[in-house]
């Protein structure tokens, strides 16, 4: 007794070695071994890249799967189903006829499947007087069973594989954002550094990725990205431990230059480039020997004359007057609020607007206007700076610059006019000792 099912044949094929493997592992399976059929489905979908499988191909499988009643397959039995054509495109959502054959032939060459042809080519199954089946021509599922433990292997490995590019793009995440930040952060202090070059090769690292990256192209991309973020850390953590731009030395080889460093003009001789020893014994016994009332608000308004531009109605009457332009400066001179704010704990908020003010006087000078009061800062809390000095020396360079222009005559250039007498008569005197 035969039961035929109808279906259009396929054409011959000629049989690969790796069919012949399939076949050779079918029948080495073991008897004892029962499998789920959806557990090594599921292995094999997370696989199919390795197993060789297209998404067209696995809903094909996953449709041969539902023709066998039972959800577990046992070694050393008969595994075949045999669909017709209609039925199975119909489970495998209506797939075209085409398209059912050429994947059909994937599956066959992955060595998921054994294909059980018939003499005429048809599928079907020969059933004996009892109704038990004694024949099938059409598919064998039994390399499923015979390759169970390899596919739960190769799964294995897929899904390690995908964990690791799940780390390295986190990492990849966190690298990115931080340099972002390191470079926001040292432009607004304004570290000494071609940083304009540095976000140019931030972005060229970076540029280097795919819109689909594998996890070598993502590690790789990090390798470089950590070499930028280690050096401009570097950089960071010394100027922020030095504080002190004429003594910044760093450099970023191959993405970084230094730029000029600013120079320093605290000294009571004028505005001089110079490198000053901290442990110059000479200078701490000036500074302390400074006497400790305040400068008159008239004589920082003079030395200062730039700032009084900001005030309200462009003019200073009062310390809070004063204290309000300096707070409009401080922005404007890209000075950070946490170089501020400690600038004010250390000198207090009338020393702190004075010392900005004089920055803010000769902002053209200065590189780095917050490394600046920053190094001003540590220095007054270490007891060695005053803003005396600062403004005798602005007054005094403001003094040559308006000395008689027409020699012979004796006559003054009308800028000294802008000199109040009491200034001119504080200037004469020799200074604090």
């Amino acid at each position: 007794m035969q039961t035929h099912i109808s279906t259009t044949p396929f054409g011959r094929r000629s049989m690969t070695l790796g069919q012949i493997s399939s076949q050779m592992a079918a029948r080495a399976s073991k008897p004892d071994v029962v499998i789920n059929k959806w557990q090594v489905f599921h292995d094999i979908r997370e696989a199919r890249e390795l197993v060789g499988a297209t998404d067209r191909a696995l809903a094909i499988l996953n449709a041969l799967l539902t023709f066998h009643p039972e959800s577990g397959l046992a070694g050393g039995t008969e595994l075949v189903v045999w669909p017709s054509n209609v039925n199975l495109m119909a489970r495998a959502n209506g797939m075209p006829a085409t398209t059912l054959r050429r994947h059909l032939a994937v599956l066959v060459d992955c060595g998921l499947v054994i294909r059980r042809d018939s003499p005429n080519g048809k599928r079907f199954a020969r059933k004996g007087r009892g109704g038990e089946i004694e024949q099938a021509y059409g598919f064998d599922l039994s390399p499923i069973v015979a390759r169970a433990d390899e596919f739960a292997e190769l799964a294995e490995q897929v899904r390690n594989e995908k964990k690791a590019l799940r780390v390295s793009k986190e990492r990849l995440t966190l690298l990115r954002r931080d340099v972002a930040k390191m470079i926001e952060t040292a432009i607004e202090e304004r570290v000494p550094g071609d940083w304009a070059r540095v976000h140019q090769a931030y972005q060229a690292i970076v540029g280097r990725l795919p819109r689909t990256a594998s996890r070598q192209i993502v590690d790789d991309v990090c390798v470089d990205l950590h070499a930028l973020y280690t050096e401009i850390r570097e950089v960071l953590e010394t100027f922020a431990k030095t504080g002190n731009p004429d003594g910044n030395e760093s450099h970023f080889g191959r993405h970084i230059q230094n730029s000029n460093p600013e120079p320093n003009f605290e000294s009571e001789n004028g505005f001089r480039n110079k490198k000053e020893a901290d442990g110059d014994s000479e200078h701490c016994d000036k500074v302390r020997s400074l006497p400790k009332r305040d400068l008159p608000l008239g004589i920082v308004v003079d030395a200062c004359p730039s700032l009084g531009e900001l005030a309200r109605d462009g003019e200073i009457r009062n310390w809070r007057d004063f204290l309000a332009a300096a707070d409009l400066a401080r922005p404007m001179l890209g000075i950070s609020p946490s170089a501020w704010r400690e600038a004010r704990e250390a000198l207090g908020d009338q020393h702190a607007a004075i010392t900005l003010a004089a920055i803010y006087q000769r902002h053209e000078q200065i590189s780095n206007a917050g490394g600046y009061l920053r190094s001003l800062t540590e220095r007054a809390r270490d007891g060695k700076f005053s803003t005396w000095p600062m403004v005798m020396a602005l007054l005094r360079a403001k003094l040559d610059t308006q000395k008689p222009t027409e020699a012979g005559f004796g006559l003054v250039d009308k800028a000294e006019t802008a000199v109040s007498g009491a200034l001119l008569r504080t200037l004469q005197k020799p200074s604090p000792r």
